[in-house]
């Protein structure tokens, strides 16, 4: 089950994708159906986990049932290579699996996305990963991650003007220790529904 502030996390987070990409102006390639980010594993939290979880119980059982196909097809592929616990989900933290995990699936495509219209099936709850991807923002090192599509040949200002401002890290911190520890991946926080 969502804590309860999850909802105020979503609200704060969309808010702040909604005012950067106004600023982002033509800058900001993403657009339905431009997909490339939805390749590739990420570690998620269990609040994640569990928002992709209800998203999937309240879709439409057409594409429920879609999602529940590629996810299947999605864990049968990585299962023999996963990091973690297969049965569980949850991503192993020594040494060698956060390295292994490095080199784990790095084209796989989301089981959420929808191959045929390249949109994100489970959309309104997806990570905050997803949530935070295109848009600039500010890394530990001091510049900013972007999407490698986005702000092709813009000026500084342009990227230092559109960055993506992020909720408290206090506030997701709280509401992820409340959903539960551990890190998984999207196919595995789906098996079994």
């Amino acid at each position: 089950m969502r804590p309860a502030g999850d909802h105020e996390l979503i609200q704060i987070m969309d808010a702040a994708l909604a005012d950067s990409t106004a600023r982002s102006g033509a800058w900001l390639a993403c657009r339905p159906g431009c997909s490339q980010c939805c390749h590739g594993v990420f570690r998620m939290s269990m609040l994640d986990a569990e928002r992709l979880r209800e998203g999937l119980r309240m879709a439409d059982a057409a594409t429920a049932d879609r999602i529940r196909q590629r996810v299947a097809q999605s864990i049968q592929e990585l299962a023999f290579d996963f990091p973690g616990d297969p049965t569980t989900g949850i991503l192993r933290e020594d040494e060698d699996s956060l390295q292994a995990f490095e080199e784990f699936a790095n084209e796989a495509a989301c089981p959420v996305l929808d191959p045929a219209t390249g949109t994100c099936d489970l959309y309104a709850h997806r990570p905050m990963t997803c949530r935070s991807f295109g848009p600039p923002v500010r890394v530990e090192e001091g510049g900013y991650g972007i999407c490698e599509l986005c702000f092709i040949g813009s000026p500084a200002e342009a990227v230092a003007a559109a960055e993506l401002h992020l909720p408290p890290e206090d506030l997701e911190a709280s509401l992820e220790a409340e959903a539960g520890g551990g890190t998984t991946i999207i196919a595995f926080a789906l098996q079994g529904l």
